[in-house]
């Protein structure tokens, strides 16, 4: 037996660092944590181990912060202040609920059309029991706000106790703007009570841009329009506007992370200079991944990963083990299967794409899994480690 066969394979390690306030120098502080870590903990750096910076210290270090009055100033002079529907909003306190607030700010009138029986990752405002029950069709029957509450009652969110249909109308008219709700699922919809939207889905915004404008919508914005420049010296995204915010105070958000390439440049080099590894590294948001009971895919982000180095562009290319097993090797065992499983592993292909031997591994780009590998380790509380080293992840079953 080889003694020196490595006997573990990924490691994800939380990385814990000092809290991050603005102007902080986040590349050095990254660094010398995970130097720091390393030398405390006694393990060693790699080539292609991957550093993974959670954006919401990028953002913070950024001061990529705006307020209340900056979204209502910006849709005030994006849709002239009068009727606007807000349609397709996800229902959550921390992700919408400020933006709604300035969005209310900067119009007379909300007309807003939620999703149903769920919103775009998953949370539900009625079940798809209720719904067969009731005979309601969502993929073309419009349920005013009264309708809603004949059929279906008070339907708090499963985990956070939330009626967002009384949280959002209080919102609007907190924010002293008329608010009508109703819920359906064709964009066109929004047409019969205004023609000026904001459309704040995130992965299917394209589609009903276009849906809308084709249908003769006089103005169409996402959220990607709103604050994508700075309003009265405010924080902006320039790619994402509003998508990627969280709330940061009763009147502030936080914005996604602004051009941060060069951050992630800038700690792949000092790393280099520290250790004389490759080291990759990635900024993250939100994983992609969905919850089998409450049925929410985590992906609020319009990204996993909003800037990485070109170590991370692409996707997986593995042989299925399993597969090789049962298969083209079913007749060995022992150290005759781990060798030809070994030599099948150094001869594969470059790209695998369409073979059966690939067959049941995880065709999705390196960002979103490690990306949602290090949500998980991380977490969204009080673990203080918004650093998250992966080690291994490019390892193979013949990696010494």
């Amino acid at each position: 037996m080889n003694t020196h066969e490595r006997k573990v394979g990924t490691v994800s390690r939380g990385i814990r660092c000092p809290i991050i306030r603005q102007g902080d120098n986040l590349a050095e502080i990254a660094v010398n944590s995970v130097l720091e870590a390393a030398w405390e903990e006694g393990f060693e750096l790699h080539d292609r181990d991957v550093v993974c910076i959670t954006e919401s210290v990028v953002a913070r270090s950024q001061g990529n912060y705006a307020r209340v009055d900056d979204i209502a100033a910006d849709v005030r002079a994006k849709t002239g202040g009068g009727t606007v529907g807000v349609i397709f909003p996800i229902l959550s306190r921390n992700r919408f609920a400020i933006c709604l607030r300035g969005m209310a700010k900067g119009c007379s009138k909300i007309v807003l059309m939620l999703s149903y029986p769920s919103d775009e990752v998953g949370n539900s405002l009625v079940s798809l029991d209720q719904l067969d029950e009731a005979g309601i069709n969502p993929y073309s029957d419009v349920l005013t706000e009264a309708r809603y509450r004949e059929l279906f009652g008070v339907n708090p969110h499963e985990f956070t106790g939330v009626d967002y249909v009384a949280y959002y109308r209080s919102i609007i008219e907190e924010s002293g703007a008329e608010a009508e709700i109703i819920m359906a699922n064709r964009p066109e919809t929004i047409l019969k009570y205004t023609d000026t939207v904001i459309t704040c889905d995130i992965h299917t915004r394209k589609r009903t841009k276009r849906k809308l404008a084709a249908a003769g919508a006089r103005i169409v914005l996402g959220m990607d329009d709103i604050l994508n420049a700075p309003v009265n010296g405010s924080g902006h995204n320039t790619l994402y506007g509003l998508l990627g915010s969280n709330k940061a105070t009763e009147d502030t958000v936080k914005l996604f992370p602004n051009e941060c390439r060069p951050l992630v440049l800038d700690i792949q080099k000092r790393l280099l200079e520290a250790t004389g590894k490759h080291i990759e590294v990635m900024v993250y948001g939100d994983g992609a991944f969905k919850d089998p009971q409450g049925k929410i895919w985590e992906l609020a982000d319009p990204v996993v990963s909003p800037a990485f180095t070109d170590g991370l562009i692409g996707t997986p290319n593995e042989l299925k083990l399993k597969y090789l097993a049962d298969n083209d090797f079913s007749a060995l065992s022992g150290e005759a299967l781990k060798e030809a499983i070994s030599a099948s592993i150094k001869a594969k292909d470059a790209n695998l794409k369409g073979k059966m031997a690939s067959e049941g591994t995880t065709p999705r780009q390196l960002t979103d899994l490690i990306g949602s590998l290090c949500d998980l380790t991380s977490g969204s509380g009080d673990k203080g480690t918004p650093i998250v080293l992966v080690q291994g992840y490019f390892d193979n079953y013949t990696s010494l």
